[in-house]
């Protein structure tokens, strides 16, 4: 049985410019903030938002300059997302939440963790950016076109001119295959050259092989503080996975407390386009094992 929840769009302005997002559920329920990565938007978790939202208040924003957030003039840092996603939380003024992340969403994640050890009260994710000591270490299947990605003059040919991201590596890294609507909203926020210098940026932030290195020091730092934590985890792994292996997930899931590792099947990287039931089902679930009772809701639908 799936219970339907309206999904409503907002728009919040945050800093220079504004961040749109997605809500589901009762605004006085907790919290939980859902993290979108490369080149996506929170339309990704638009099949999961309905099956969490009877326990909870759900927000998954879009990053700055992705979906139909704003794109002001800046660099697309992983540093700039940080202050983006700060200042929505404190223009919301969300005092505490769980957080739900996939890909860079993770790195985001981790790093609000960290500076914010008190703001999170548990942690579901997947595919998770993590400091790779060396390129062995990254897809095989994808490691030469990341390479490329981070080369002067051929990423930005690949990408900004070539849209690859969307039209390569999205579709290439779901299982499932997209529809003709679900690639059209993916296409949507980045039309031209220009406006696709955030899915650029973000390859060559990954944290490989020591580079570049003021984000992988503060990933470093920030998985350290993830180790420390005592709050609730939940983390789902896929086969073979992308940026995250089975095997990468198990043992990364023994270095933490209070994580329970949760295999989804057959996935690649976007998982939530391949399991959206099973995520949002056992996020749900979750979230009322750690105390989170149930609303009531009317109206449902077989």
């Amino acid at each position: 049985m799936t219970i339907p929840f309206d999904i409503d769009l907002h728009k919040q302005n945050v800093l220079d410019s504004y961040m749109s997002y997605r809500e589901s559920g009762d605004p006085s329920a907790p919290v939980v903030l859902f993290f979108h990565g490369n080149p996506t938007s929170s339309y990704i978790w638009r099949h999961i938002l309905p099956l969490v939202a009877p326990v909870a208040h759900c927000i998954a924003p879009d990053l700055i300059g992705f979906g139909q957030s704003g794109k002001p003039n800046i660099a697309y840092r992983f540093f700039d997302h940080i202050q983006y996603i700060e200042s929505f939380i404190d223009e919301l003024g969300i005092d505490s939440a769980y957080l739900v992340a996939q890909d860079w969403g993770t790195a985001l994640a981790f790093e609000l963790a960290a500076r914010r050890p008190d703001f999170v009260r548990g942690l579901a994710f997947m595919e998770f950016t993590w400091p790779m000591p060396d390129w062995a270490e990254f897809h095989a299947d994808a490691r030469e076109l990341f390479q490329a990605f981070r080369t002067p003059g051929v990423g930005e040919t690949l990408i900004l001119e070539q849209n690859a991201f969307i039209e390569q590596v999205l579709p290439g890294a779901t299982v499932r295959t997209l529809s003709d609507e679900e690639m059209a909203v993916y296409r949507a926020p980045f039309p031209t050259a220009a406006s696709r210098l955030p899915i650029w940026r973000f390859p060559n932030e990954l944290p490989i092989a020591g580079e570049p290195a003021d984000v992988y020091a503060t990933l470093e730092n920030a998985h350290r503080a993830l180790a420390q934590s005592r709050y609730p985890k939940l983390l789902f792994t896929a086969t073979p996975g992308a940026l995250v292996s089975p095997n990468v997930a198990a043992r990364f899931a023994q270095q933490l407390q209070h994580c329970r590792v949760v295999p989804l099947g057959e996935g690649i990287h976007y998982l939530q386009e391949d399991h959206p039931e099973t995520i949002g089902n056992t996020v749900r679930e979750w979230l009322i094992e750690l105390g989170i009772n149930a609303q009531s809701v009317q109206n449902t639908h077989s």
